[in-house]
């Protein structure tokens, strides 16, 4: 018999409705949403016919529902979900950043199954505030007299801006006229404030004075954004943060340092270069500080904003500061991350910093264990010297010595696309035609379930 012709097959497809009327398409039907079934038997319909016209045969009836069961299989299931980093980039802000204590999980699952006293002063029996959670431990870290935590840095910067500079000139070394990821710009952050932007010195050269010349009675803020993504180096000059808080009280001006990264601890001690710490800021003179709460802190994504008690109070009675405000389990998992730096125990109980305090030697004894493993199944795998980074918008450019496993595969980059598609999702990188592995980003609990991922891909080539 002649194949059949493509429009004749076609018109033989069921419709829609029709196929609505199939049992195991009715019974999914009861399981999950009508509409998405029938979206479901639209988009494999609509999928069948262009197949159809292209060559290929139609599908069985069985195999054209099982399609349709599988899609909507797809659709219950959530977007979001925990991937191996393998990479070796410790703030993978694409990974969501840091992974949190184990203290942190339980106090946030704790915040989230039931109530709490978030704004509930259990001593008095009336309503409290749900500042004094975090505040009394930031303060404490920092030395700052208040403290406030809203959705995230940026929520922060727009929130002082919003709150101090609306309507007044900012001023800012062109120097720190940074762009952070996601393409947002200081300027336009600004601008989306109210405040006015003005622009001093030069990219690599601003001094004290070009500050000085710049202020007029429109001036409300003098203002530093640390450059946390990228280096300057060469001929440059910046004015302290001494001179410009010194500079913005003779002029009855607010000095603000927005910092970024936010380390609570002091990064020289691991090798690295010296990272910007908020205590030093505030020690500088500076009236406000903002950092992130996810990167070099290691806790959940937020905002911290510490200072002068005047200027944290106008900041908590602002009327955005509702719409930033974070959420329970927010202030549950910041305050949890806190009590690990009041405790001195960050470096033992924060992933970010255990990753970052990992020895040559810890994590050439994890490699060399994981090619033993891989070599046993039949994986081409060597321990190779390497270099992994902190990542986040931290110490651009700073980097920490590694050891890492590197897989020799015949196509790499499918090989990588096979381990996105691994449940868990392994996430390595790919250098010279092999597929790096870097254990300083695998967290221990991960670790046998990265081992045997890779060998049932290695199967599958």
């Amino acid at each position: 018999m002649p194949p059949m012709n493509p429009h004749d097959q076609l018109r033989q497809l069921p419709s829609v409705d029709a196929l609505l009327q199939a049992h195991t398409l009715r019974e999914l039907a009861h399981q999950s949403s009508h509409t998405l079934v029938v979206e479901g038997v639209r988009v494999a319909l609509d999928a069948t016919r262009q197949k159809i016209l292209a060559g290929a045969d139609a599908p069985m009836l069985a195999q054209l529902i099982d399609t349709i069961c599988e899609w909507v299989g797809a659709q219950v299931q959530p977007s979001l979900t925990p991937v191996i980093n393998a990479t070796g980039v410790i703030l993978h802000t694409n990974l969501g950043r840091a992974p949190l204590s184990a203290e942190t999980l339980v106090a946030m699952r704790l915040a989230a199954q039931g109530y709490s006293n978030l704004e509930y002063d259990l001593v008095a029996g009336e309503r409290g505030s749900r500042h004094v959670h975090a505040e009394t431990i930031i303060t404490r870290l920092t030395g700052a007299e208040a403290a406030l935590v809203v959705n995230n840095n940026a929520a922060a910067v727009m929130l002082i801006l919003a709150a101090f500079a609306r309507g007044k000139q900012v001023i800012l070394s062109r120097g720190h006229l940074v762009e952070i990821g996601g393409g947002f710009r200081v300027p336009e952050v600004m601008q989306q404030s109210g405040a006015t932007l003005v622009e001093v010195g030069t990219t690599n050269r601003t001094y004290v004075a070009d500050y000085a010349r710049a202020i007029t009675e429109q001036t409300a803020m003098l203002m530093r954004v640390h450059s946390s993504n990228f280096k300057v180096i060469g001929f440059t000059h910046e004015a302290t943060l001494g001179e410009l808080a010194t500079l913005a009280h003779e002029k009855n001006l607010l000095c603000v340092d927005d910092l970024g990264s936010g380390a609570l601890l002091d990064t020289t001690t691991f090798g690295l270069a010296h990272e910007p710490m908020p205590q030093e800021s505030l020690a500088a003179g500076v009236d406000v500080v903002c950092f992130s709460g996810d990167k070099l802190l290691g806790g959940p994504q937020a905002g911290i904003i510490i200072g002068k008690r005047a200027a944290i109070a106008a900041l908590k009675k602002f009327p955005l500061t509702r719409a930033l405000r974070v959420d329970k389990v927010t202030y549950a998992g910041v305050q949890a991350t806190l009590l690990h730096y009041l405790k001195n125990e960050a470096a033992k109980k924060i992933p970010i910093w255990m990753m970052i305090a990992a020895t040559r030697a810890d994590l050439d004894a994890r490699a060399t264990k994981w090619v033993e493993r891989w070599r046993a199944a039949k994986l081409d795998a060597t321990v190779l010297d390497a270099e992994s980074t902190i990542g986040g918008g931290s110490l651009p450019g700073e980097t920490l010595p590694a050891r890492v496993v590197a897989v020799a595969v015949a196509a790499p980059d499918e090989f990588a696309k096979r381990l996105r598609g691994n449940a868990p999702p392994i996430i390595a990188r790919i250098e010279q035609g092999r597929v790096i592995f870097d254990p300083r980003t695998v967290l221990a609990q991960e670790e046998d379930t990265l081992l045997a991922g890779v060998e049932r891909i290695a199967k599958l080539q």
